[in-house]
């Protein structure tokens, strides 16, 4: 059987895993988990990111009201986030597939080597009968070492392994335009959506869907189609991969490089800023431009960088219009400060451009 994509990441969110009392729906998972395993038979490729463990640790535990939100999330998650894996494992046993667990916090994919470790580790389950299950860890995952929502932690394993496609499954039919849903969303019409889309965020999930539509536009720009549709429809994800018209699509644009992938979800994890001059800025951002970042354009460093560290460029109004990985220190990079004919800081093939 022929499918639309052949490498596919699987997010699945809170409010597709549970009812109304936050509470899993196990009816759910195991239409979820058969479909998955059906298309695991076929050939696919399928890296599943599932929300999921505090409301599995709803049905275990009672908190004390005097708890903070922060420890209560992470007492849930604690006795959840087993319940959960024990569900998905026995029912994937029932079609004889084993399911690997993989806790992931934002820092993971901070060091370069690391990130490679892991993308292997990802490359090794997928060649044998094993589904890959990712969740954050919530228990240790507190303010800057968590994700935005599983949408980004998804968004980030599909760049890692130059996956295809990211299907994230939410409780609704996909993104609106008034009554209508939009079936597919090209990256040049986006500043129009951010005026559509609906801030509001899901009763028990902690993103939304201006984080989902943020998180497409970023992955279409690397390459990678994004569908956002009704995680509790009959078969949905059987429907999408058929080339159903369900949901909303972002289209892909021109893939990037894997350094220009890790870099694109590098946010948050700089150890420097470089301020860049009106010129440098225009010319590192004009599309289809290839251009790397020298010195005479910069004009401010912030921060202690090394060799290989992660920077952020800002351009002369303070945006942030590109990451990079330095190739010299941020002492040295200082001596060449506004100098012509010194070596680049960023090289082109190490720059993504926002």
């Amino acid at each position: 059987m022929k499918f639309l994509y052949k490498k596919v990441v699987l997010k699945i969110g809170t409010n597709v895993l549970t009812g109304e009392d936050g509470n899993l729906d196990l009816e759910v998972m195991r239409e979820l988990v058969d479909q998955i395993a059906f298309l695991k038979k076929e050939g696919l490729q399928i890296v599943v990111v599932t929300s999921g463990a505090m409301g599995a640790g709803r049905a275990l535990i009672s908190l004390p009201e005097k708890l903070s939100d922060v420890s209560a999330r992470q007492v849930l998650a604690a006795v959840g986030q087993s319940r959960l894996m024990n569900i998905y494992s026995n029912l994937f046993e029932k079609h004889k597939l084993l399911c690997a667990q993989i806790l992931a916090t934002k820092s993971d994919f901070r060091d370069r080597q690391h990130y490679l470790n892991m993308k292997n580790c990802f490359e090794s389950l997928l060649h044998d009968r094993i589904i890959p299950i990712v969740n954050e860890n919530d228990v240790v995952s507190v303010s800057e070492l968590m994700f935005t929502d599983n949408d980004e932690l998804a968004g980030l394993i599909a760049s890692m392994m130059n996956f295809e496609v990211v299907i994230s499954l939410t409780c609704v039919e996909g993104i609106y335009d008034g009554d209508h849903v939009i079936s597919e969303i090209d990256l040049k019409k986006f500043s129009k959506l951010e005026k559509i889309i609906s801030p509001g965020k899901s009763k028990f999930g902690r993103g939304g869907m201006i984080t989902k539509a943020k998180i497409a536009k970023r992955l279409s720009s690397l390459g990678i189609a994004t569908h956002i549709a009704n995680g509790k429809t009959k078969n949905v994800v059987l429907k999408i991969l058929n080339q159903a018209k369900i949901g909303t699509k972002f289209l892909p644009q021109k893939g990037v490089s894997s350094a220009k992938r890790w870099l694109a979800g590098s946010e948050g994890h700089e150890k420097g800023i470089v301020y860049v001059n009106k010129c440098a800025g225009e010319v590192l951002t004009l599309k289809n431009n290839i251009a790397s970042l020298l010195p005479v354009g910069i004009t401010k460093i912030e921060g202690d960088f090394e060799k290989g560290d992660i920077i952020k460029i800002k351009n002369e109004k303070e945006e942030d219009i590109a990451y990079g990985m330095a190739g010299y220190s941020s002492e040295t990079a200082k001596k060449y400060l506004g100098h012509k004919g010194k070596k680049e800081l960023v090289h082109y093939d190490y720059l993504f451009i926002k």
